[in-house]
């Protein structure tokens, strides 16, 4: 069946935007991610989106979150997505700032203690997901850098001991521990499941694990350790700067760890460190009462 007009249009937006991303250096998954949100956009209108105006924009808008109920961070993804059409695809800047942004509820997640970490990475299903939520743990990794991670990726010499993050956000490669239990888990999980180049792959063997394998990895370990908190897979990472500063790492180690481009962005971690908290003495408790 031949493409209607529209198809062709949309096909060829949507090689324009691509084009677009790959010149700016963006991620694979945001590339995939900023595609998907201007899909649904014209599949909600079932037209092409650069023949929308802001009204019809922010009307689409407000439907992901009156109707939909989605997250505010899940709608200013769209936000981003859709400006970058507008301002740097189709050129219409001043369509791009008539998008509203939503200002999003800062809250801070709930961390994970030590003993519910220990006891969530003991409840894993097998030696494979237990040996990729320790890693995740360990190194403070992000779910895209622990499943891009390949056996290279250990630098496992005595004076180096370390591993290395390729492309972790931003395009920028760093360094991160490598802890000798850590490397003795990998060492009895290499010798049991043989991986080769990616350190986790996927079931074929051709490319690295799938992200949605992952979090069901990790979720099923916090079910069978009956933790009711702690989101996503991403906790595992929350917990590692927070156990850090907990134990006295300094901030700035803490964002280089992370790769944080910002100290700013490593500082929450104080808002949820107890020990820097609960060790506080109050105020009143310096003051001479009568």
């Amino acid at each position: 069946v031949p493409e209607s007009e529209e198809e062709k249009d949309m096909s060829t937006l949507r090689q324009r935007m691509t084009e677009a991303m790959v010149l700016r250096g963006f991620a694979q998954r945001t590339q995939e991610t900023y595609l998907n949100c201007v899909s649904k956009l014209a599949k909600h209108y079932g037209r092409s989106p650069d023949t929308l105006d802001t009204a019809a924009i922010q009307a689409y808008l407000l439907h992901l979150i009156t109707e939909r109920k989605l997250a505010y961070a899940s709608v200013n993804q769209a936000v981003c997505a859709i400006r970058f059409l507008f301002a740097v695809v189709l050129g219409q800047r001043d369509t791009a700032f008539e998008i509203p942004m939503a200002k999003v509820p800062q809250r801070l997640p709930q961390i994970l203690t030590r003993e519910e970490v220990s006891h969530l990475l003991a409840h894993s299903r097998d030696i494979r997901a237990r040996t990729l939520l320790t890693t995740t743990y360990a190194a403070g990794l992000r779910l895209s850098e622990v499943c891009t991670l390949q056996l290279t990726d250990i630098e496992s010499s005595p004076e180096r001991m370390c591993l290395k993050v390729r492309q972790g956000k931003g395009g920028k490669d760093r360094y991160t521990l490598l802890s000798p239990r850590l490397l003795e888990i990998l060492r009895l999980y290499w010798q049991a499941c043989r991986p080769r180049g990616w350190l986790f792959p996927n079931r074929a063997g051709n490319g690295p694990i799938d992200h949605s394998t992952v979090q069901r990895s990790y979720h099923a370990a916090r079910e069978a350790a009956g933790i009711e908190h702690g989101g996503g897979i991403h906790s595992l990472r929350h917990a590692f700067a927070t156990h850090l500063l907990e134990a006295g790492v300094d901030l700035h180690t803490i964002q280089r760890l992370l790769g944080h481009g910002h100290v700013g962005t490593t500082m929450r971690y104080f808002h949820l460190a107890r020990s820097h908290l609960t060790g506080t003495t109050s105020p009143l408790e310096l003051l001479t009462l009568g």
